[in-house]
């Protein structure tokens, strides 16, 4: 996909505004759907909400969309079943009741059918692959024919639940995909199933195909969020998503060339500039827009590139933040994305 594709053909998806990662606080689906919609305008988000349990986590959840395949638990986490079980029914009934909720708040604010842009999160193919186990209690990383079939599972569906969303809610669909583990599957560091037992590194060309069967399967715009400390921010230039996400204090000196060919190639980034616990000083939205602007500046971008290719994000999920702080936090990204739409060149740093 060429970077022309990349922006032209994304009416869903713009600079200058703010949105989430995904996951949130709390058990309530319906409050956290209601404060999400009302705090994020420009782009909500379906909420995850892992404080339910097994099926309610990013990876958990998956199990609820993939096709022909779903999980069991083991005492480390999930693994492929065989055939449907308990934790698959829950975490379709836990994503069903998700949506419910999210359609009702969407339709009382009066949003139905007016095609405005939300966002759907799923977990990556390769972080699906490092975290679920085969049967055998390796990794499914460690069997390509698995992985191929995991992967061409996620994106099937995937489509079909951005297609399900969008239809109910009359929504244009943003999909995020969640790679918190992607720099150690492409750096090979992940612990095998004992201490004689090593997970290969991925091959950079091998696993940009398998992001890509999932991206590419998307009819719509697609952002790719990591926050792993480094990102790999010149393998994820060459994914055909649209917008790549980060918390940006993960990011050094010998990164920024990368952060500078993304948008060079018509990427929107999600800078991740609002922590996810409160500090003991409490911020103002002038000293967190100060890292972004600084950024650009250094690139040698125009300030317009705040309103046109930057989306404000926390640096990653709000699950384990006090509700407090959850909804101060998505305020100060609105007033972060609010300073960076409306004149960035007034903008200065003392």
């Amino acid at each position: 996909m060429t970077s022309e594709n990349r922006s032209d053909a994304r009416p869903s998806l713009r600079g200058g505004i703010a949105t989430g990662v995904g996951s949130w606080p709390g058990t309530d689906p319906r409050e956290a759907a209601a404060t999400l919609v009302g705090e994020l305008p420009d782009l909500a988000h379906l909420p995850e909400l892992p404080a339910r349990g097994a099926g309610s986590d990013m990876v958990g959840r998956a199990s609820a969309l993939l096709v022909d395949m779903q999980f069991d638990t083991t005492t480390r986490g999930y693994r492929l079943g065989a055939r449907p079980g308990a934790v698959a029914r829950r975490a379709h009934d836990l994503l069903r009741t998700d949506l419910d909720a999210l359609e009702e708040v969407w339709e009382t604010a009066g949003l139905g059918g007016a095609g405005r842009p939300l966002k759907v999160q799923s977990v990556g193919p390769l972080t699906l692959a490092a975290q679920v186990e085969l049967a055998n209690g390796h990794r499914v990383l460690t069997d390509p024919g698995a992985v191929r079939d995991l992967s061409d599972s996620l994106a099937e569906g995937l489509r079909d639940h951005a297609a399900e969303v969008g239809k109910r809610l009359g929504a244009e669909v943003v999909v995020q995909l969640d790679e918190p583990s992607l720099t150690a599957v492409l750096e090979g560091s992940l612990r095998g199933a004992s201490i004689l037992n090593t997970v290969r590194a991925v091959p950079e060309p091998e696993a940009l195909h398998i992001l890509d069967t999932v991206v590419t399967a998307q009819p719509g715009p697609v952002l790719i969020h990591t926050c792993a400390a480094p990102p790999p921010l010149s393998f994820l230039r060459g994914t055909a998503a649209a917008a790549i996400g980060f918390d940006l204090t993960t990011i050094g000196t010998g990164d920024l060339d990368a952060v500078g060919e993304l948008l060079d190639a018509g990427s929107y980034l999600a800078l991740g500039l609002i922590p996810t616990s409160a500090p003991s000083t409490p911020p103002t939205w002038r000293e967190l827009a100060e890292p972004g602007v600084r950024l650009v500046d250094r690139l040698g971008f125009a300030r317009r590139t705040l309103t046109d290719r930057i989306l404000v994000t926390p640096a990653c999920g709000l699950a384990a933040a006090p509700l407090t702080w959850a909804r101060r936090a998505l305020d100060l990204c609105s007033e972060v994305a609010r300073a960076y739409a409306d004149d960035p060149d007034s903008l200065s740093f003392d």
